[in-house]
């Protein structure tokens, strides 16, 4: 069973903001010759590696709730210009809208099983898209 990880997405207030830095970073990318990719760049890296690479996901807390998630395609290990070692969490596009959840703030990255994870959103609760952050809540 995957393992995923759960993350504070600081910043963003609301998923359609989260997509739009996103594309935001892959155009720059993209425009400076660079290998278009989203990765989220983090100072620890995941022990439970392999749990994670069989299909985890980053689920992402917006203003205190798991709102989102985007699958794990990598963890990829990186020194920074400072010599401090940091994980490259490299992420798929697809940002796949789950169940919403209150979570309380936390620092950092955080393991998250599988049976914690809250459902992906179906076609017939795709309603609560529609509606603004406020009411989802």
């Amino acid at each position: 069973m995957a393992l995923h990880l759960i993350k504070l997405c600081v910043g963003a207030d609301s998923i359609e903001d989260l997509r739009s830095w996103q594309r935001g970073r892959l155009a720059e990318a993209k425009a400076a010759g660079r290998k278009p990719r989203l990765w989220h760049r983090t100072r620890m890296f995941p022990k439970r590696r392999q749990e994670i690479l069989d299909g985890g996901s980053l689920y992402w807390v917006i203003k205190g709730i798991v709102q989102v998630r985007q699958p794990i395609l990598g963890l990829e290990a990186m020194k920074g210009d400072d010599g401090i070692s940091r994980c490259d969490i490299v992420l798929a596009a697809t940002l796949v809208p789950v169940r919403p959840v209150p979570r309380r703030a936390f620092q950092g990255w955080r393991y998250f099983p599988a049976e914690d994870a809250p459902p992906d959103l179906q076609r017939d609760e795709s309603a609560l898209l529609t509606m603004p952050a406020d009411m989802r809540k």
